[in-house]
């Protein structure tokens, strides 16, 4: 099987998660609804994913390299795709939580198992672009999950949700299956669960790349999570026409991951960096100034995309040489840090508004992203990913 192909069957199997992790917050009320519960109480069932997901990041790498990364992850797509289904046979709030739960354990386990597997495939001149198609396919889900996930409610139930991404999993999960034999898949028995973590932290290159992969978290992913309620706010959309604004964003990952490829030939890395963190701050100051505007938003939240491919997969791309034996563990411990960003951010994007609405947020955080800028020029002071510059043989 070509490599090109293993990472668009990576991609799909990228693409259902991440639309799964976004999918309960468009359809709560419903859920609240027909289960008889209050809203807030509901909210449960979010923390309820999103605990063991960001928990198992940690998890799965180790388990990958160790046991073999072709192995850990269809094992995993399996057990996602029923844990997918049981939420749809949910009756109340407690079972509907632990299958949430469940899921939300396996789905953790895509992502840096991906991107390991992708840093074993490809040389590292051709990596980036092969990230970038990745990641930009993995977003498209997450930009279209409201709409798809408003859409289905709408017309069928919440219920129906559920079916339909356990119905889509099958897609990946049965690709994975048939081509089993021809993907790679190495495997190091000596690998520890904790080890290589407190060696890749004990790094100052891997350590600070870690520390702006968990910033990119906090400010991108933080402000883009109080897009739909910020859209709904100021235009009194429904969940559909939100959700089809917000596919702006997965539509700009998907062509930047592309462009990624094409631009790493051209320029720097740290140029590719740079030009991803000034294109997010561009798009946190067209929320907060020119959000009034259906078009200006609309190109805000494209280019909050773009900013977002390119910061995500060139940090990625540096990640990938950090351990060679023990690739699976330093991208759950990138996706460890991203996804607690984004928490991190998320809780503080709610404080924020609070006190200064949401143009304070997008200005605050267009500040923020702007002195990570910045601060990437003191934590990375030489070239990004010179050919086995980054090669830290940490955890074998």
């Amino acid at each position: 099987m070509q490599n090109k192909s293993i990472v668009a069957l990576l991609g799909m199997a990228g693409f259902v998660v991440m639309a799964d992790n976004w999918v309960v917050s468009p359809i709560l009320p419903a859920i609240a609804g027909n289960l008889h519960v209050d809203v807030t109480r509901a909210g449960l069932l979010i923390s309820a994913y999103m605990l063991p997901f960001g928990l198992f990041q940690l998890v799965f790498g180790p388990l990958a390299d160790r046991y073999g990364k072709k192995q850990v992850i269809t094992l995993a797509m399996v057990l996602f795709t029923v844990a997918t289904g049981l939420c749809a046979l949910g009756t109340g709030l407690s079972d509907l939580a632990l299958y949430r739960a469940l899921t939300g354990m396996f789905a953790a386990s895509v992502m840096p198992i991906s991107l390991a597997l992708i840093g074993d495939l490809f040389p590292i001149e051709k990596r980036q672009g092969a990230i970038g198609s990745f990641m930009g396919i993995s977003f498209l889900g997450q930009g279209l999950s409201m709409a798809i996930g408003g859409v289905t409610a709408y017309f069928l139930s919440w219920r129906g949700v559920f079916f339909l991404y356990a119905m889509l999993s099958v897609i990946p999960t049965l690709a994975l299956i048939k081509a089993y034999k021809s993907i790679p898949s190495s495997k190091n028995p000596q690998a520890k669960l904790l080890a290589p973590y407190a060696k890749l932290l004990a790094h100052t290159r891997s350590l600070y790349t870690y520390i702006l992969v968990l910033l990119e978290g906090m400010f991108i992913i933080g402000s883009f999570s109080y897009l739909g309620a910020y859209i709904s706010a100021n235009y009194h959309y429904n969940y559909l026409q939100i959700g089809l604004i917000m596919t702006a964003f997965g539509l700009a990952t998907v062509v930047g991951g592309k462009l990624s490829g094409k631009l790493s030939q051209r320029l720097s890395p740290r140029g590719i960096l740079s030009l991803g963190l000034l294109a997010a701050t561009a798009a946190e100051l067209t929320f907060a100034y020119l959000g009034d505007s259906l078009g200006w938003l609309i190109g805000g939240v494209a280019l909050l995309g773009f900013g977002f491919i390119f910061t995500h997969s060139t940090l990625l791309t540096r990640a990938t040489e950090f351990a060679m034996k023990a690739r699976g563990a330093a991208m759950s411990l990138v996706a460890f840090c991203f996804m607690g960003g984004g928490g991190l951010g998320t809780a503080l994007g709610g404080v924020i508004i609070r006190y200064e609405g949401f143009s304070g947020l997008f200005l605050i955080y267009g500040g923020c992203l702007l002195v990570s800028w910045l601060l990437s020029f003191v934590l990375i002071r030489h070239h990004i990913i010179q050919k086995n510059e980054l090669a830290l043989e940490v955890a074998e």
